[in-house]
């Protein structure tokens, strides 16, 4: 049976359920799946690791880096498939993508590589910005992130603002601080999703860009990133693949190749933007 180390992304649990359907598998049949939800408190993971593997599972499924650090901790035995990570190696989870050599595989995400490409997206779509809140959580690779960030945000004329809310507990304290900084608009960075960000920023109201497209989904205006729901399919496909026998320490770390931009025309309009067409038309999704 798999363990499921997860934040509130359930539609993205029912991705990978029906990806292990589509495999063969039938809860209740020949397969058991034990969930356990951190709700955006990271120090709850450790304890929520140690349930799991007191239940001896077949395979550990792990949601951002957090959660795979501290199922990393709890066991260095039992399979631990990465949905996904940032950082892979520098986090110290693989010694490298073609050759992971340990209990741990799965798949990274590059939000990194990326951002670049988001504050492109955020000056065509807001040119007249000029100050962008960088909101980030207790994720350990977001201090990292914000720097990448910071200099791409450099590099098209916006200056930056470290705005951090490390439970969801802390959002609406983030919110107003966004609103005493003066920010033109939000670029949320990924983790775990809170879809309490969307109602926040809506009610301000004040443009925000993500790296995760279920959040435009839910009502935000924009994102750029990979695709989690293919991602999310390909983790369970990993678990097939343990379950047939497959060793982690040799099953090469996956890298998407499809990225999207997703544009929500009628979150649009709640800001009174005009999103220009040539950005409407390299959209692989469009909301209206």
């Amino acid at each position: 049976m798999p363990g499921f180390i997860v934040g509130p992304d359930l539609k993205l649990f029912e991705v990978f359920k029906q990806e292990l359907s589509t495999l063969g598998y039938v809860e209740g049949k020949n397969l058991i799946i034990d969930k356990r939800q951190a709700e955006g408190s990271i120090d709850r993971l450790p304890g929520l690791a140690s349930e799991l593997i007191a239940l001896r599972p077949d395979v550990l499924v792990t949601i951002a880096t957090p959660a795979i650090a501290a199922a990393q901790r709890a066991t260095s035995t039992i399979p631990i498939v990465m949905t996904p990570a940032t950082d892979p190696i520098g986090s110290g989870f693989v010694k490298s993508f073609a050759r992971p050599g340990g209990n741990i595989t799965g798949l990274a995400n590059m939000y990194g590589d990326t951002t670049t490409k988001i504050f492109d997206v955020i000056s065509s779509i807001l040119p007249s910005a000029r100050k962008i809140a960088i909101l980030m959580s207790s994720n350990p690779t977001h201090p990292g992130l914000y720097e990448v960030s910071r200099a791409a945000a450099h590099t098209v004329g916006l200056s930056t603002v470290p705005i951090v809310a490390p439970t969801p507990a802390d959002l609406e304290q983030a919110f107003q601080n966004i609103g005493r900084e003066r920010c033109d608009a939000v670029f949320v960075v990924a983790d775990p999703i809170r879809l309490k960000i969307v109602d926040l920023a809506n009610a301000v109201p004040i443009p925000a860009i993500y790296q995760i497209s279920e959040f435009v989904e839910a009502g935000a205006l924009a994102s750029y990133g990979p695709s989690l729901s293919i991602m999310f399919r390909r983790s369970a496909q990993y678990v097939d693949r343990i379950f047939k026998g497959g060793a982690p320490a040799d099953m090469p770390v996956e890298q998407p190749t499809k990225f999207e931009l997703v544009l929500n025309l009628k979150a649009a309009n709640v800001l009174n933007l005009s999103i220009p067409e040539a950005i409407i038309l390299q959209a692989d999704k469009v909301i209206e």
